[in-house]
């Protein structure tokens, strides 16, 4: 093994190994290094194929995860390998830590390039401690305290319907899974629904006392989405039909100019590097939040979850 940088994301060089065989014999070292640095990038290595990779993941985490709860559209791949977010390659992908939305989420992520894209499409990552460190105290105090709030639209005929996202068609289930999670949902006429959850905005990771800026409330702010997007969506849907939208905890509006100013955060601390062919990029949840570039070309990229954590084992920690 031989670790090439000493920033976000640490590379990990292929020297006659395969990564599975990297991973088994160094595995403590590789999992202390991607809590420090929030991510790790295994390269020049012959992964295998979809197959191959799925085996890193477990070498490394364990089994992988199921997709729930979703709010981007992705495919399966095989088992629980999935396409990266599909959505259309001039659009960027903001900032952000997988399912900081939910009361649980993967505290380990990988990507995985099948074919490289012919320009840009990076998984730029920032290290969320230094997000952290970038707000100005008294608008992170501010979320501390009034924590905050996503709504979710579900419309029958707009968007990725409930059943999708629950995985269901039973509401008798959808319910007791919110009642599981912390969401408080609306049944709204024949077939739309309305969820709301208030969480918190600062976490710690198991065995860190560094607190994180972990949560989606700047990337679904309707301010992020791309200028046309925005009125189109509200033009057609009205702001409080939007099917994701976030708010202070107690439902107030999140001004514009604080979310420029967390968006300005994000980007300060953002870095990024370019694709190639059989990258496998490990990236820690909660110490890296991770989003993509818009591209051109084929850009081919799985991915995989694991290692699950939840608010309530943060606190009981």
């Amino acid at each position: 093994m031989s670790p090439t940088a000493t920033t976000l994301p640490l590379t990990i060089s292929a020297v006659g190994e395969s990564a599975v065989d990297v991973i088994i014999a160094r595995c403590e070292e590789i999992r202390a290094a991607l809590a420090e640095h929030g991510g790790v990038l295994f390269r020049g290595f012959d992964i295998g194929g979809v197959d191959g990779f799925e085996r890193v993941v477990r070498a490394l985490s364990g089994e992988p995860l199921p997709y729930t709860e979703r709010s981007s559209p992705r495919s399966t791949i095989k088992g629980q390998v999935y396409t990266s977010t599909d959505y259309p390659p001039e659009e960027e992908i903001f900032l952000h830590n997988e399912n900081s939305y939910q009361a649980s989420w993967p505290l380990t992520l990988y990507f995985y390039c099948i074919e490289p894209p012919t320009s840009l499409g990076a998984t730029p990552l920032a290290d969320v401690r230094r997000v952290y460190e970038a707000i100005d105290p008294a608008i992170r105090d501010e979320f501390v305290r009034r924590r905050w709030m996503l709504v979710r639209n579900f419309h029958p005929d707009f968007g990725p319907s409930w059943q999708h996202v629950f995985n269901t068609d039973d509401r008798d289930e959808v319910g007791e899974y919110c009642l599981r999670n912390g969401i408080q949902l609306e049944w709204l006429g024949t077939g739309g629904l309305r969820t709301r959850s208030v969480r918190d905005a600062v976490h710690y990771r198991p065995g860190s006392d560094e607190p994180r800026w972990f949560n989606h409330a700047t990337f679904f702010h309707v301010t992020t989405l791309a200028p046309d997007l925005q009125e189109a969506l509200v033009a057609m849907l009205g702001v409080d039909g939007l099917p994701t939208s976030t708010y202070y905890g107690d439902g107030a509006p999140i001004p514009t100019d604080v979310a420029d100013h967390l968006r300005a955060a994000y980007r300060a601390a953002t870095v990024r590097f370019d694709y190639q062919r059989d990258d496998v990029l490990v990236v820690d949840n909660m110490t890296a939040a991770h989003g993509r570039e818009p591209f051109t070309g084929p850009r081919r990229v799985a991915v995989a979850m694991a290692e699950p954590h939840s608010a309530t084992a943060e606190r009981e920690a």
